[in-house]
């Protein structure tokens, strides 16, 4: 053979060895698993499986729960049903159960759960072309497998992960067979086709981001990622149309994608606008796009965007739960929802992987009792298994509100046993599931209201219930002031209950102070609610001596330009045991007012108080007695309500409240004090000081209208006396008072002195 071609075998073979070399870094680099569960993963939990005790219960459940779903066959029916109907939980059962026979077969590689995942998608790209809109009309976006995108867009962020985990037992042609006829067209479905829902800012949009985006990382399409990342790149939508709630979807030209949705409803602090509630289920989508983010496209550096938001964000979402870790319903929230939900179980496996291994997280985990079945839940129950866990602490904590902190926030006073947890809410509106519930508060002992949020008004996927849709009573009252703890003037709710009012506004903070955690500090300003008519609520966690706990002294100062009605309300739970002045009972109920929430009201009973005194009002409840002690005027008005009036299907809950009516006045205070005190014990038939322990509220006329002063005497005459600065919050800043001919002098807003 000739010198010639000797060179040129030589030349042909180095090019087909880098060829070879070329080809199987690009076999490497596209490899699947590489969304959730990854190749290297897989290999790490098959080697600890049967040593890794909460992993292996979690795998062992999964794996008893989808043998029993194949056993029963595919189930693919034609969409008719809203939430809680056959069809739609069908479906959503699906979803869930693709996904985890996906996981199933990387762990246990058994091929039935991948001939399962792979005989349902081919039902469903049959299926799928031949579908309209969902024959319920009711969304502004329906969907085609359910009556919204919503939930059309779960079910493909979940079904993208099974797809993940199937993608190399499948040919070539059985992949094009299933992207062609399902996933494309459902992707496009989503964004092109519904832009309404897709570019928008909201809960929604980030489902239908994901979902977009994680079907466009399986696949590899780059054009879908783009689109989930950034948004469509047009202004299809009309500035005015409105979802749901009756919010609207956006402003010409804003930004869009997830990106967007990362840096607008998120604070720098990690507090979502729309509240905790909303804020746990969009947790799922955005934690677990940005593990396949971090997973497939490491370059964007996803769990570092924004100062590690992310992150924060489930530590924001931890310290917005009470002892029980229910999440306080803030805005649009249902009671009973907390961090046991399957979105936080998520949430906290990816946030300790990718965050720094904060180890309290393990606490929460071993509460939950189970783990993700992939690598993030692999590091968890590790992480517990060589006992590393840490209590998860809750303390004080303010969460700032607004992409850059500056539109309020919420602030959470704790005791310092924890048993006692005060929430203030002066935030941003929350989009379309805000509340018009400015300087609104709510108090938990152990887990239990003292003074509760009623959250919103819904049976979700209770089918006899609208649906499981929202009732019009969560427009009609939930979202009413008068529904809240919080002034309300004239009987009329918060920026007239006007949704674009309302969201152009926030409250602004005053003061958080909590470095002495024996008077802890909440306050916070509102001048926009009501035109002409200024705000401002000031909340102490007073903890001393004098008290069996800590109380909370509730001030609020109003400031108006003419003459009007203020209510204050409180909404408890419990037995009332005693009042200090009387009340007239009606002899028939009736409405206490005709609309914005009062029409929802019976009132029950109500006295007109004679002369200025400290009154007060004793309850039972959870076999623990609180006290309302609160300074009133002369012809004031303590009302007893109950909600459930016009409310003819019971929708409402049949919960009573007091409030406190000053009429007709410009300016004045309301001041109040919380005491939580004594026992009984039903077994025993024991009561242990049942009684309150103030004697008297007084507040001190000051000629400086900059400050205000009270006092709170004990019933053994030791007197706690307070002055707080309204216009200035620093410090630092020197002040002076003269008061009952002495000089009080101190620095920053607040002096506080115990006086015997």
């Amino acid at each position: 053979m000739s010198t010639s071609k000797l060179v040129l075998i030589r030349i042909l073979k180095r090019v087909f060895m880098i060829f070879l070399f070329v080809f199987s870094l690009h076999a490497v680099a596209q490899q699947h698993p590489n969304l959730i569960l990854t190749k290297n993963g897989v290999t790490d939990i098959r080697k600890h499986l049967g040593t890794i005790p909460i992993f292996d219960k979690t795998l062992a459940q999964t794996k008893k729960e989808i043998d029993l779903e194949i056993a029963t066959g595919i189930h693919v029916p034609i969409p008719k049903d809203m939430a809680g109907g056959y069809t739609h939980d069908r479906h959503k059962k699906n979803w869930f159960a693709l996904q985890k026979a996906g996981v199933l077969y990387q762990i246990l590689e058994e091929e039935k759960y991948a001939d399962y995942v792979h005989n349902v998608l081919k039902s469903y790209a049959r299926l799928y072309p031949t579908l309209p809109l969902h024959p319920q009309t009711r969304s502004y976006a329906r969907g085609k497998l359910f009556w919204q995108c919503l939930n059309d867009a779960n079910w493909l962020v979940y079904v993208s992960q099974a797809y993940d985990c199937i993608y190399d037992y499948l040919s070539k042609e059985e992949r094009e067979y299933l992207e062609h006829n399902l996933f494309i067209p459902y992707a496009n479905f989503l964004s092109e086709e519904n832009p309404q829902f897709f570019n928008r800012i909201h809960n929604h949009s980030t489902w239908g981001n994901v979902a977009v985006g994680m079907i466009g990382l399986v696949m590899k399409n780059e054009d879908l990622i783009n689109k989930a990342l950034y948004g469509l790149q047009s202004d299809a939508i009309p500035s005015d149309q409105k979802d749901d709630d009756g919010g609207f979807i956006k402003a010409k030209g804003q930004k869009t994608g997830f990106f967007a949705n990362l840096d607008n409803p998120f604070s720098p602090d990690g507090y979502y606008t729309e509240g905790p509630y909303y804020q746990r289920y969009a947790m799922y989508p955005f934690m677990i796009f940005a593990q396949a983010l971090q997973n497939v496209k490491p370059e964007l550096k996803i769990f570092e965007y924004k100062d590690r938001v992310l992150i924060k964000s489930v530590h924001a979402l931890l310290n917005l739960t009470d002892a029980d870790g229910e999440f306080f319903p803030l805005n649009d929230g249902q009671k009973g929802m907390s961090y046991h939900s399957r979105a936080l179980v998520s949430a906290i496996n990816i946030a300790y992987y990718f965050g720094k291994k904060d180890t309290s997280l393990l606490s929460i985990a071993k509460q939950q009792g189970k783990v993700q079945l992939n690598d993030c839940g692999l590091a968890i129950a590790l992480g517990i298994k060589h006992g590393k866990a840490r209590p998860f602490l809750k303390k004080s904590i303010e969460l700032r509100d607004g992409s850059k902190g500056s539109e309020g926030g919420v602030g959470i006073l704790r005791s310092q046993d924890s048993n006692l947890s005060l929430v203030m809410k002066y935030s941003a509106h929350g989009l379309s599931h805000g509340h018009y519930d400015k300087l609104s508060f709510s108090y938990y002992r152990k887990g239990k209201e003292i003074f509760q949020d009623y959250g919103l008004a819904r049976f979700v996927n209770i089918e006899q219930k609208n649906g499981g849709g929202y009732l019009k009573e969560n427009t009609t009252w939930a979202k009413q002031s008068i529904a809240h703890n919080t002034i309300i003037q004239d009987e009329t709710s918060h920026f007239d209950g006007n949704f674009k009012l309302g969201s152009s506004h926030h409250s602004e903070k005053y003061l958080f102070s909590t470095t002495n955690p024996k008077i802890q500090i909440v306050s916070a300003k509102e001048k926009n609610a009501y035109p002409g008519t200024k705000l401002h609520r000031t909340m102490v966690m007073l903890q001393d001596e004098d008290f069996e706990n800590p109380v909370v002294i509730d001030v609020i100062v109003f400031d108006s330009d003419s003459l009007h009605q203020f209510d204050n309300p409180f909404y408890y739970h419990g037995q009332i045991i005693s009042s200090n002045f009387q009340f007239q009972n009606p002899k028939t109920l009736s409405p206490l007012g005709t609309k914005n929430g009062y029409q929802h009201l019976w009132l029950e009973g109500k006295s007109t108080i004679q002369k200025d005194k400290t009154s007060q009002t004793t309850w039972l409840s959870n076999n623990t007695f609180h006290t309302l002690s609160t300074l009133t005027k002369t012809n004031d008005e303590f009302l007893l309500v109950r909600i459930g009036a016009n409310d003819p299907k019971y929708n409402l809950r049949r919960d009573p409240g007091f409030i406190i009516r000053k009429p007709k006045t410009k300016k004045g205070a309301f001041i109040s004090v919380i005491e939580t005190h004594g026992s009984y014990n039903p077994v025993t038939e024991t009561a242990n000081n049942a009684k309150s322990n103030i004697k008297e509220i007084k507040r001190y006329p000051l000629k400086d209208p900059n400050y205000i002063g009270w006092s709170i005497k004990t019933i053994k005459d030791k007197q706690h006396l307070f002055i707080l600065s309204t216009t200035n919050p620093k410090s630092n800043t020197p002040h002076k008072i003269e008061l009952n001919n002495k000089t009080y002098s101190w620095s920053g807003s607040i002096f506080y002195n115990n006086i015997d």
